[in-house]
């Protein structure tokens, strides 16, 4: 018999923490808090099997279950001395998601439960306080009717603010006992009005309701769009937490907080967090209002008037300090964790292990290794690959002037600018039409997380560091500055403004997400370097990693900007990048516009003396490490003009007339040129090209050996399909070496291999190793033809793909395990089979992504090759690989 239900609190617990598919993180992490005798309210877990229980079976619930329910809640009852739905002693709860997968904001809760017209006069009588208790109810009716009955919640803010405004209040704080009995009556009358019946008193229905809506919430389009976004599968459902309500919004000796074992933006070891007093939870994340800073230290540091818990509260605060070092410790990483004090009594409401950015992460991991709390290889697995990518971005230029408009708080680090927007639908289509945007709010809420994941950097004018905003751009690894209370947002005039100073939407604005500063116009910024605790952590990520690391570049800037970084060799090397040149280009265009070899001849003899000076300063740059070059790959057409100008241009240079080139175009021109006369098959109707190029290679390899360096070049013959293709050109490409070296007076030892993109070489691939010395896998190439899609075009309809399930990821974003990663096997398999020490790397854009890193350790590779600027991140992702850990996808 399946248990749906495990109960937690009073010092034991059902699950633990290694039940997080399960129990998800929440109920799992609960469970282990009470095991560890932290107190936690008690409750119980309904698990992530009955999620999918309930989707499977047409959204309903397996008869055993009510009576499981019902046992746990007794259990509760027990514990606290009080019972659901009495009207003596009543017991209130909330009713939470749980995800094994911190998700924040995504899902819905509901808190309160189990008040009614008749409960809440008990609460009033038990607590002496009927505000509180009236308050407390308006709450519940106002988030259970959104939440459960689908009643916007618009409908109960404008009775709130109409009631402030007809007695003269500004905060609702203001509101009387009476005042709030009265806006109960109206929210009452106001469900009643939409929904054509009255707000539910049965307790019972109202538990059952809000555990059909957070289950519910799981396929919410919030939901489904943030695990889109952080490749969350939907199957692993949510389970729901219902746990006894304490309150912190009592009096004066009761608080709320959300606080961090150490601080989640600098990683620096420093308890940080926030709270209020007599307020509850979510007043704290919505911000709502401002939260005041857990220590003093923090209040120094952000410079805060109000009053710290440390001074406030000094015995809850130091069992609190308590309760981090405990958790921190058997965790052995950073915690968030959330707190209520109910009448100078800490309870701990939840611990998980904490977001944080990448700068933090990074610091974290390398001070809990060095403090002896994680060892090396827990420092490699404990920061995300893609959030290096975050420590490369730029930073503001310090010498750099700027116009300061506002300050708020550091949400999360980093700098960006871009054009003001004032809504996420604004943000996403501004980017849609190629603009740089910075969407700048009130606040942020779940629904804005599709305008937040596209804009540069995000403000808001009102909440914490804990604020939704803050929490979700840490996680997403974008700026932000939070509660910049100093600037007014107006959105009907589309302005931002401080004083009288006003910036307009589409006006350009800059921010800081390390010091708070938000600045008017663009300001210069500058390229980080990769030092101190990102050089400790590269330095232990090499001794695990087996898959070495390249980059492809062809220019020096990008060869040297590779070798700074870290990577081993360039696994691709596109020379058709360097034709583009001013300086070339029209020699490449008078040779396709040869009408024979010798005409052709003349004109790659011009083009020689820069391709061999390219190949020379790729070769000093990469001293002593392989450097893999790619013959000619697109078809020639690209290189023609387009414009009746830059024919005219052409026209001059080569004596051609513009009929002429309009006429070759025309001959070239082909209705699928990416499987056309391109790559080898140009090696092969034209050879006098990839000759001259193999020459400047070998000649460029001589010079620079001469000089003393050692050279190892590689040269790739792109688009193999069939073995005779390599075969031809294996055999030219060994020719001119000898050639060239005869005539140098030098030997250089060099290899020859191909690329494998289609899939017919992957299948051949055991002929083909007789050839070829090396495959280097063109993913980009071999994901369009084995799916028979264009990468240019398929982004079109590849979101709506995976939003219906279709497949999990883009393919040319994370490489398809199933289908090119089985060609990819195949491939690797069968040539060793001939070759036993043929070298194996891949070098498309697959190369930089964490998943497919893994899975090209897992196939044995022996190197994978990426832009430069994510050579750090292949190389994290293959030390994580090597240890078991990090990204695995597939997209089918």
């Amino acid at each position: 018999m399946t248990k749906w239900v495990y109960s937690f609190g009073d010092g034991s617990a059902d699950g633990r923490a290694e039940m997080r598919n399960l129990l998800g993180g929440k109920g799992a992490n609960l469970a282990e808090m009470s095991n560890l005798g932290i107190p936690v309210p008690p409750g119980f877990t309904i698990t992530t099997e009955l999620c999918t229980y309930y989707y499977e079976n047409g959204e309903t619930y397996p008869d055993d279950l009510k009576a499981e329910v019902d046992a746990a809640l007794a259990k509760i009852e027990a514990t606290m001395g009080a019972q659901f739905g009495s009207t003596e002693n009543p017991l209130l709860v909330s009713v939470r998601s749980g995800a094994r997968a911190s998700m924040p904001g995504m899902m819905d809760t509901v808190l309160n439960l189990g008040l009614n017209d008749q409960t809440v006069l008990a609460l009033a009588r038990n607590s002496g306080d009927e505000r509180f208790a009236y308050d407390s109810y308006r709450r519940f009716i106002q988030m259970f009717s959104n939440v459960v009955l689908d009643v916007d919640h618009h409908h109960f803010e404008e009775l709130l603010e109409g009631m402030k405004a007809q007695k003269g209040y500004t905060f609702d704080t203001d509101l009387t006992s009476d005042d709030w009995k009265g806006l109960v009556k109206q929210y009452e009358g106001k469900v009643k009005e939409v929904l054509g019946k009255p707000f539910p008193q049965d307790p019972q229905e109202q538990l059952w309701g809000a555990i059909g809506a957070v289950f519910g919430s799981w396929m919410n389009q919030r939901a489904i769009t943030y695990r889109r976004l952080h490749n969350i599968p939907a199957d692993w459902g949510t389970a729901v937490n219902v746990q006894a309500m304490v309150f912190g919004n009592m009096g004066t000796d009761c608080a709320t907080g959300v606080c961090f074992t150490r601080n989640p933006s600098t990683g620096d070891n420093h308890f940080y967090g926030e709270y209020l007093v007599n307020a509850q939870g979510e007043d704290v994340v919505a911000g709502i209002r401002t939260p005041q800073p857990l220590t003093l230290f923090e209040k120094e540091a952000n410079k805060s008037d109000l009053p710290a818990m440390e001074e406030v509260m000094p015995p809850i605060y130091t069992e609190l300090v308590a309760v981090r070092d405990k958790l921190e410790q058997h965790y052995t990483d950073m915690q968030d964790m959330e707190f209520t004090i109910q009448q100078n009594k800490l309870w701990m409401l939840q611990t998980r292990t904490g977001k944080r950015t990448a700068k933090a992460a990074l610091k974290m991991a390398i001070d809990m290794c060095k403090e002896g709390l994680i060892d090396k290889a827990q420092a490699v697995s404990r920061v995300e690959p893609a959030q290096i990518d975050q420590l490369l971005h730029p930073m503001l230029d310090p010498k750099a002037e700027k116009s300061v408009l506002g300050k708020g708080l550091p949400a999360s680090p980093g700098a960006a600018c871009g054009k003001v927007v004032f809504s996420a639908d604004e943000a996403e289509a501004w980017v849609e039409r190629g603009e740089k945007v910075m969407l700048v709010r009130v606040e942020t809420s779940p629904e804005d997380i599709g305008g937040m994941h596209v804009a540069e950097g995000i403000v808001t004018t009102r909440g914490g560091m804990t604020s939704h905003a803050a929490v979700v751009a840490r996680g997403m690894g974008t700026p932000c500055v939070a509660g910049a209370g100093e600037l007014r947002v107006d959105y009907k005039a589309k302005t931002l403004s401080a004083g009288d100073r006003v910036v307009r939407e589409g006006e350009v604005i800059t921010i800081d997400g390390t010091s708070g500063e938000v600045m008017v116009g663009e300001v210069a910024m500058i390229q980080p370097e990769l030092t101190g605790d990102f050089a400790d952590l590269m330095i232990w990520a090499d001794e695990i990693r087996t898959l070495k690391v390249r980059a492809n570049a062809e220019t020096p800037l990008d060869a040297q900007t590779g070798r700074d970084f870290g990577c081993e060799g360039i696994g691709l090397c596109r020379t058709e990048h360097m034709f583009f040149d001013p300086q070339r280009i029209n020699h490449v265009r008078e040779m396709i516009l040869s009408t024979s070899e010798a005409e052709r001849r003349r004109a790659l003899d011009k083009l020689l003396p820069y391709q061999r000076q390219d190949f020379v300063e790729l070769f000093r740059i990469m001293e002593g490490l392989p450097l893999t070059i790619r013959l000619l790959d697109p078809p020639l057409h690209e290189f023609l003009p387009h414009t009746d100008a830059d024919v005219a241009e052409v026209a001059r240079l080569t004596g051609a007339s513009a009929e002429e080139i309009k006429t070759r175009s025309g001959e070239l021109h082909e209705f699928n040129p990416m499987l056309g006369h391109r790559g080898c098959r140009l090696g092969v109707t034209y050879p006098e090209i990839y000759e001259m190029q193999c020459r400047a290679i070998f000649e460029a390899a001589c010079q620079v050996a001469k000089e003393g360096k050692k050279v190892e070049p590689e040269v790739m013959i792109p688009l193999v399909g069939v073995k005779k293709e390599l075969d031809l050109l294996a055999e030219m490409t060994h020719r001119v070496a000898a050639t060239v070296m005869e005539s140098e007076g030098i030997e250089v030892e060099y290899l020859v291999g191909t690329m494998i993109e289609l899939p017919r070489a992957a299948l051949r691939a055991g002929e083909i190793a007789e050839t070829a010395q090396f495959f280097s896998f063109g993913t980009n190439d071999l994901t369009q033809t084995t799916y028979g899609l264009s990468r240019d075009d398929a982004g079109g309809f590849l979101v709506t793909y995976q939003e219906k399930g279709v497949i999990e990821a883009d393919p040319f974003v994370t490489i398809d395990q199933d289908g090119v990663g089985e060609l990819v096997s195949l491939a690797c398999e069968r040539g060793r089979k001939t070759r036993a020490d043929i070298k194996l790397g891949i070098c498309g854009e697959h190369g930089g992504d964490p998943a497919s890193v893994n899975f090209c350790h897992r196939v044995g590779l022996n190197y994978v090759s990426c832009s430069p600027y994510r050579v750090p991140i292949a190389r994290l992702a293959a030390a994580q690989a090597a240890l078991g850990v990090g990204a695995v996808a597939s997209t089918a």
